[in-house]
């Protein structure tokens, strides 16, 4: 390697090896050389309006890519405020990598500007954190960062960059000797001081710049041993009544998504998919259900969830019928027991494991359980008819339920989903059907509110001929509404519906029934479009059920010649989703 490239230009040259083509930031004078030499490399840079959104944005990368997204963020407040969006990441078990401007080795604990001890804050949250000391450490500690990021169960890494470490050499001398006042010593203090900043120096840049970046380590997924895919096999095909449960880690392993579609429609087991699953067999497939779950769940004879914790969205295990065999299957060792000890748990990937299923049952197709589908259908169908009569009850404004039910059909092939929020949101899961794997995203387990400006932009920047909806809750657009102005300034140009009720009506439902009290819950109804065109993007409003059909359409045709655009829609109350306590 060349010697006389700097820290920045290292980093930027592991990011590039690694496959990483998008780098999210917000910018600080720690963290300037990475974005320099990133962009010089080829790299996008995407600068957000909140660390937060960087943070979130790499997420989404890594969900929709497979490969772990990178932030990189100024020191002291730039990093604290990314803790939110870092504990998503880990939980949701996504594989990013943070890099952490910090100060100068030589002034670290002397109260330098936004020196903090931020290993402690950061190691809760990650899996690993690396504080490098000396350039010829920063490819050895990226490369592993990348690794671990993405082995075991996938979760993000913290490395933790002095400043002293990106500049050239020559630079970095003249701050410490010249501007030190240490360049021409007066007494016994400043020779010591001049001698013990010249071996600091040596120390940092001996061996400088270190080794080439290499290619990314391959980590193949966990595989099941043989005897629990036949002991599996062998429950499938002498199960009258199966169900799986399909959760977001199963499609953790991107470039695998295709085979582990295929796999699923070869077992041929009704299916359930949760998170990040949701689109893993397109729209409309025999295989797929939507609805009532837990009444599936406690009718079966045999339940596997795949990638899935037994927690509150499975009832903590309850939900699972108690005679019913139960088979876990997680890269969480401790996942496969919580809260419910199985019949049967697997410590393996489990889409790998659902590929070895359909190579064990290759040929040998345990099904068809007509009955059972046809039990499960007639749920289904009743389910979606009450959806489609409760979507033309008139409320004031819009209804929701007609909104997402006259979406659904209109977006495209190619269409990503982005959500966050609470009531609005949640009424669109119901409705709005994925067209393709690793196209619907949302927090995660954590139910984090302000995904939604990180998650669109970096749906748009991955996928740019895509359509990307962000579907907003009010209350959650606060957090994160800004970064139409990012998109702008980036090209980038998703559609973001805004469900205005003026609240936060997720909480207030079950807040004021039992408390008699909405307070802290009332909001404004906010002209959120006229924001939009403050930013840059252009703005919609959808008062009127009748223009709904016209307003999407505009929507789309605004997005197509890449402007972003809000669509504010003033949303009536439904009792849609009363009595879903939200805690």
């Amino acid at each position: 390697m060349d010697k006389s490239i700097d820290g920045g230009q290292i980093i930027a040259r592991v990011l590039a090896r690694q496959g990483v083509r998008q780098l999210y930031t917000l910018c600080g004078g720690h963290i300037s050389p990475i974005l320099v030499a990133a962009k010089h490399g080829g790299i996008a840079i995407i600068d957000v309006r909140d660390e937060a959104s960087a943070v979130f944005a790499a997420d989404a990368t890594a969900r929709m890519t497979g490969i772990p997204g990178v932030a990189a963020v100024t020191a002291g407040p730039g990093l604290t405020n990314t803790i939110t969006a870092v504990k998503n990441a880990q939980l949701a078990e996504s594989p990013i990598v943070i890099l952490g401007g910090a100060t100068a080795t030589v002034l670290e604990g002397r109260g330098s500007l936004q020196d903090i001890d931020q290993v402690a804050l950061m190691a809760p949250h990650v899996k690993q954190v690396f504080t490098p000391k000396a350039v010829r450490q920063l490819v050895p500690t990226l490369e592993s960062a990348f690794r671990i990021a993405r082995e075991g169960v996938p979760g993000p890494v913290f490395v933790e960059v002095p400043v002293d470490l990106l500049y050239p050499e020559a630079t970095v001398r003249e701050w410490y000797i010249d501007q030190g006042g240490v360049k021409n010593p007066k007494n016994l203090v400043g020779y010591a001081t001049r001698a013990y900043l010249e071996q600091h120096l040596a120390r940092q840049f001996f061996g400088a710049p270190g080794p080439e970046p290499s290619a990314p380590v391959v980590v193949e997924p966990l595989a099941a041993s043989k005897r629990e895919v036949e002991k599996l096999a062998g429950m499938i095909r002498a199960a009258q009544r199966p169900v799986f449960v399909i959760g977001s880690q199963t499609v953790g392993a991107a470039a695998e998504v295709p085979g582990i579609a295929a796999a699923v429609e070869q077992l041929g087991v009704p299916t359930y998919l949760a998170g990040g699953a949701r689109g893993l067999l397109g729209r409309d497939h025999a295989l797929q259900f939507r609805h009532a779950r837990t009444k599936a769940l406690k009718a079966a004879d045999l339940v596997v969830v795949f990638g899935f914790a037994l927690d509150f969205r499975l009832g903590y295990g309850r939900s699972i019928g108690s005679q019913a065999k139960l088979v876990t299957v997680n890269l969480g060792a401790d996942a496969l027991t919580q809260n419910r000890r199985p019949t049967l748990g697997v410590h393996a990937h489990p889409g790998r494991l659902i590929t070895q299923l359909a190579g064990a049952l290759m040929g040998r197709s345990p099904g068809p359980w007509t009955q059972w589908f046809a039990d499960l259908r007639e749920r289904e169908a009743g389910r979606d008819a009450e959806i489609v009569e409760q979507g033309k009850a008139e409320v004031e404004g819009v209804n929701p339920i007609d909104l997402f039910l006259r979406l659904d059909p209109l977006l495209a092939d190619d269409s990503v989903l982005v959500v966050d929020g609470g009531d609005f949101v949640a009424t669109a899961a119901y409705i709005l059907r994925p067209r393709q794997p690793l196209s619907w995203l949302d927090p995660g387990v954590f139910g984090t509110l302000g995904v939604g400006g990180g998650f669109a932009l970096a749906s748009c920047a991955v996928r740019p001929s895509a359509e990307v909806w962000l579907i907003y809750g009010d209350g959650s657009s606060g957090y994160s509404l800004a970064e139409i102005d990012t998109c702008v300034r980036r090209g980038l140009a998703p559609i973001a519906l805004i469900g205005n009720d003026g609240s936060w009506q997720q909480i207030a439902r079950d807040q004021v029934e039992i408390l008699g009290d909405a307070c802290g819950t009332e909001l404004r109804r906010t002209a959120y479009h006229t924001v939009a065109e403050g930013y840059g993007g252009r703005g919609l409003l959808l008062d009127d059920p009748a223009k709904i059909d016209a307003t999407l359409a505009e929507a789309k045709a605004i997005a197509k010649q890449g402007q972003p655009v809000v669509v504010n829609v003033m949303i009536g109350a439904t009792e849609f989703r009363k009595g879903s306590i939200s805690m």
